[in-house]
């Protein structure tokens, strides 16, 4: 067991949190982390309303008995929408472990989530928006870098410096977002005042996520170079894996698309569309540079027992060059 305020706070083996990826975050995936020693979490969006998410709440519960979560994010495209509060009722409802909120503040819903004993993470993509976070009193900030998959924000700043910055600058508990996919990635985190890390393109290509294979196949002959950002048109820059339905979305923003038009290229709706038939043109996939690090697709029980075995050994390598406790 690894000990850091991520762990203690949510009773959890591992500091090590699934992304809560849209359409991909099921009970099964989330099950299948929460079970391997870390944090699973369900993608409320994706369960369409409040009963939606509270049957796949029951589902998840069918497959662990171990603590998970939900991301409940709050796009531009979602302003206020009904189904925010609805998710929040069943978060309080259920008895979740945690919260992940993302894309605004979280201020209206943290009275209640709060209140019933919830832990609530915001996700962020800056270090100013993890200290309003902060004094809003979320209990932890996951940070996003640059090169993470989905919205890594409009700064254009990498995990390296982002962690560093924000745990300089933040009391509560700092989660690293965004190029790690591997023991290595683990271990650079922690180093940098993370007290944890949460994966999104790591857990995609595993067995256990539903994607179809083919796209699996692909991505998993990705690399790092494979990436693009579009959406910084709407100020909503997002990370997605280059195909034909993200270049067009790209040449439509540099003509001046409204948000209506973007929509017909970069909804959900058509991302899900692709998962289902392994079709890679059929929307735009969300997807970071650590891809370029992924070639295989595990199970996710191989993917965890990757990250802390080889974080062990990364500690006994960095002991005999003459970095360990007590060194001087």
């Amino acid at each position: 067991m690894l000990r850091t305020r991520i762990t203690e706070m949510l009773g959890i083996e591992y500091p090590i949190i699934q992304g809560g990826m849209m359409w991909l975050a099921t009970a099964e995936l989330a099950a299948a982390v929460s079970n391997a020693g870390g944090l699973g979490i369900i993608a409320a969006l994706s369960c369409g309303d409040g009963d939606g998410l509270r049957r796949e709440i029951n589902k998840c519960r069918e497959l662990t008995d171990k603590p998970f979560g939900i991301n409940i994010s709050m796009l531009p495209d979602l302003a206020n929408d009904e189904r925010i509060e609805e998710f929040v009722d069943a978060a309080v409802a259920e008895q979740v472990a945690a919260v992940e909120t993302a894309g605004r503040t979280p201020e209206p819903y943290l009275p209640r989530l709060k209140g019933a004993g919830i832990k609530v993470i915001h996700k962020v993509p800056a270090v100013r928006y993890a200290q309003t976070a902060e004094r809003l009193g979320v209990d932890a900030v996951a940070l996003v870098g640059f090169e993470g998959a989905g919205h890594p924000g409009m700064d254009e700043v990498t995990t390296f410096v982002l962690i560093q910055k924000a745990a300089r600058v933040v009391t509560i508990p700092v989660i690293a977002a965004g190029g790690i996919c591997d023991a290595r990635g683990f271990v650079a985190a922690l180093a940098l005042g993370a007290e944890g890390v949460l994966m999104g393109t790591r857990f995609m290509l595993t067995r256990e996520c539903w994607a179809h294979e083919r796209i699996k196949a692909w991505l998993a002959n990705a690399t790092e170079l494979d990436t693009m950002i579009i959406e910084r048109s709407i100020n909503n820059a997002a990370r997605v894996i280059k195909n034909e339905p993200a270049a067009r979305a790209l040449a439509m923003e540099e003509r001046g698309a409204t948000l209506a038009e973007l929509l017909t290229v970069i909804s959900g709706q058509l991302a899900r569309q692709a998962y289902q038939t392994g079709e890679r043109d059929a929307g735009v996939i969300s997807c970071g540079q650590v891809i370029g690090l992924i070639d295989t697709v595990p199970g996710v029980n191989e993917v965890m027992a990757e990250i802390i075995n080889g974080a062990h050994a990364i500690y006994r390598q960095l002991g005999a060059i003459g970095i360990h406790k007590g060194s001087t």
